[in-house]
């Protein structure tokens, strides 16, 4: 009712220090929630947020339409079939480490240029595999400076290269409340919603098509008045 397109579903968190969930407790978890979504929400598209190729093919059998790997492929390259096998659009983010390890700030020389040509390395694997729905996510929040965010955030047209839609995550992450506050005094995860929708508005003005948040609302409202104000002549 408060105007979003896709419901994105997971099991198993990805905040630091969370405990590892195994194949079977994330598949009870995420099935039941699709199959309810599914029938309360019919014209909803429904994402199953999973990097492990069963659960994301239990998760397509009860509902989900959409496969959204935060590994990129990196864990399980195998999660391309399941999309094009099930003929669902893939999401693929970009991150570093492994599953429990995704958040730990990583050293990058360049991020916007590593991200872009990681990203098209997970664009080829999923296109070699069949999928032919394809997003690509820089993966904010994700095993990178409060620097090297906010630096992506302005440079997502660097991402426009690889052709394919971008989506963009930046809704209460750590990076908005350091910049409201400071590294080592953050704005509280409640105070974050007016940062959080001036980040998400310069990366769609940089070419971000969609967007993920916990706040849809104020969100799609943000959204409504900036698109409006990009198409007056």
């Amino acid at each position: 009712s408060e105007g979003a397109s896709i419901i994105d579903v997971g099991g198993e968190s990805t905040r630091p220090g969370a405990d590892p969930v195994t194949e079977a407790e994330e598949r009870d978890r995420v099935v039941p929630v699709i199959e309810a979504l599914s029938d309360r929400f019919p014209e909803a598209l429904l994402s199953i947020d999973t990097y492990k190729p069963d659960v994301a093919w239990a998760a397509l059998a009860a509902g989900a339409d959409i496969v959204n790997d935060v590994t990129g492929l990196r864990h399980q390259p195998e999660m391309a079939e399941v999309a094009a096998e099930a003929d669902a659009p893939l999401v693929v983010m970009h991150s570093a480490g492994e599953p429990g390890d995704l958040t730990r700030p990583r050293d990058y020389d360049d991020v916007t240029a590593q991200v872009r040509d990681a990203l098209a390395q997970s664009v080829e694997t999923a296109a070699q595999a069949g999928v032919e729905q394809i997003v690509i996510d820089p993966g904010f929040g994700f095993g990178k400076s409060d620097e090297d965010n906010l630096r992506l955030i302005n440079e997502v047209d660097e991402l426009l290269t690889l052709n394919r839609p971008v989506l963009v995550g930046v809704s209460r992450k750590s990076t908005i409340g350091a910049t409201l506050g400071t590294p080592e005094d953050p704005a509280p995860v409640g105070d974050r919603l007016h940062g959080s929708l001036g980040a998400t508005a310069v990366a769609v003005m940089r070419g971000a098509t969609i967007v993920r948040t916990h706040d849809v609302a104020p969100t799609v409202k943000m959204l409504k008045v900036l698109s409006t104000t990009l198409r007056q002549p």
